[in-house]
């Protein structure tokens, strides 16, 4: 018997104090759960460049670089972990399975509280961070 992969916990996207949009938990999740995929267009990292500096300019960042080959353009074709917001000191972690993009929980979040994970940008970083006032780190 065959058992059934469990439901993914309840989210919800709405304002954040962190930078427009934000996810939040709309009931607890435990530690080390899988959230919601990131997901988006498969592309090929020489034909995301272009677009990467179009979203940077409006001061967003919609890709994420898979590997040294492959993105995922969240603008096309993306979910609501697009909006995911970065933070120096996050409640969730990425992970990479094959060309998939995990949310994990990275310790326990409670119902209400916004997600948040380390964006680990490479390049220019020319986006100031927002996690906090003050915050000196550039994405």
């Amino acid at each position: 018997m065959r058992v059934p992969p469990p439901m993914p916990p309840k989210i919800t996207r709405r304002r954040s104090t962190l930078h427009g949009f934000g996810v939040f938990a709309a009931e607890p999740i435990t530690k080390n759960t899988r959230i919601i995929d990131y997901a988006g267009e498969l592309v090929r990292n020489d034909q995301s460049e272009a677009r990467e500096e179009r979203y940077l300019a409006d001061g967003c960042i919609w890709v994420f670089r898979i590997n040294r080959t492959w993105s995922r353009d969240a603008a096309v074709g993306g979910n609501i972990a697009r909006f995911i917001n970065h933070s120096c000191t996050p409640n969730c972690w990425f992970e990479v399975v094959d060309r998939t993009i995990w949310i994990r929980a990275s310790r326990l979040i409670q119902a209400g509280e916004e997600l948040t994970y380390d964006y680990a940008t490479v390049g220019e970083k020319t986006i100031p961070c927002r996690c906090r006032p003050g915050c000196p780190t550039r994405l």
